[in-house]
């Protein structure tokens, strides 16, 4: 169970940094990765698909990062299957102290005296 998880945590790593690259790669306004290697103008050896190329890597990676994510919760989250909990001890339990009744006040001769 631990080895898929580190796995599918690798993959999303490396999906993460390539979709950064790709998204860095890009410019707004049209111009990014095609106009570094492909020159000023747009209609110079298929820039467009360039833009189509990095349009189309960032939903896949994108896509590929919510899946990844989904399978290692998927994976990850079912209950393991053990055994039966071992009960413990019981816990130690104390009686109660003894009450005693306080020494009674009253000037009351014992019951029971012995005759001399």
């Amino acid at each position: 169970m631990d080895t898929i998880f580190t796995l599918l945590m690798v993959l999303i790593m490396i999906a993460c940094v390539l979709l950064v690259i790709v998204v860095m790669a890009q410019n707004p306004k049209g111009g990014g990765l095609s106009s570094t290697f492909g020159g000023a103008s747009s209609a110079q050896f298929g820039v467009q698909r360039t833009n189509d190329f990095m349009e189309k890597s960032t939903w896949t990676l994108g896509t590929v990062i919510i899946v990844l994510i989904l399978i290692s919760v998927v994976v990850t989250g079912k209950p393991k299957k053990t055994a039966a909990p071992i009960p413990s001890a019981p816990a130690k339990t104390e009686a109660p102290a003894n009450k005693t009744t306080p020494a009674s006040t009253t000037n009351s001769a014992p019951a029971n005296v012995p005759a001399k």
